[in-house]
């Protein structure tokens, strides 16, 4: 039998949102930002508030995020010395996207 129909080829995934979902999905990634909605948090406090990370892995995370424009470092010289992250602009501009797959999740998950 010969038919017309051209054969099917699947459609790739965005390359942005490939490379969105990379990083976000990278682990604990998502949680710190998401942690950070909530306002700004000093070292220890995200280290207790994202259960079963390691100080290094913290450390390392915050500092990809930093990299990435997402989070701002603030040193206050104290004394005490204090360190605080919060969202910078284009980290609270994932806000609407984490509360939206917050909600997704909660229902579907």
């Amino acid at each position: 039998m010969v038919t017309n129909e051209q054969p099917h080829e699947p459609r790739a995934c965005d390359g942005a949102l490939t490379k969105a979902f990379g990083f976000l999905g990278k682990r604990w990634n998502g949680i710190l930002l998401a942690t950070l909605m909530n306002g700004p948090m000093g070292f220890s406090d995200l280290r207790r508030a994202v259960g079963g990370i390691s100080d290094s892995v913290l450390s390392e995370r915050l500092g990809e995020l930093a990299k990435a424009g997402l989070v701002a470092r603030t040193v206050d010289d104290g004394p005490p010395i204090s360190v605080e992250y919060s969202l910078t602009r284009s980290g609270e501009a994932l806000l609407p996207s984490l509360q939206a797959l917050t909600e997704w999740s909660a229902k579907n998950l």
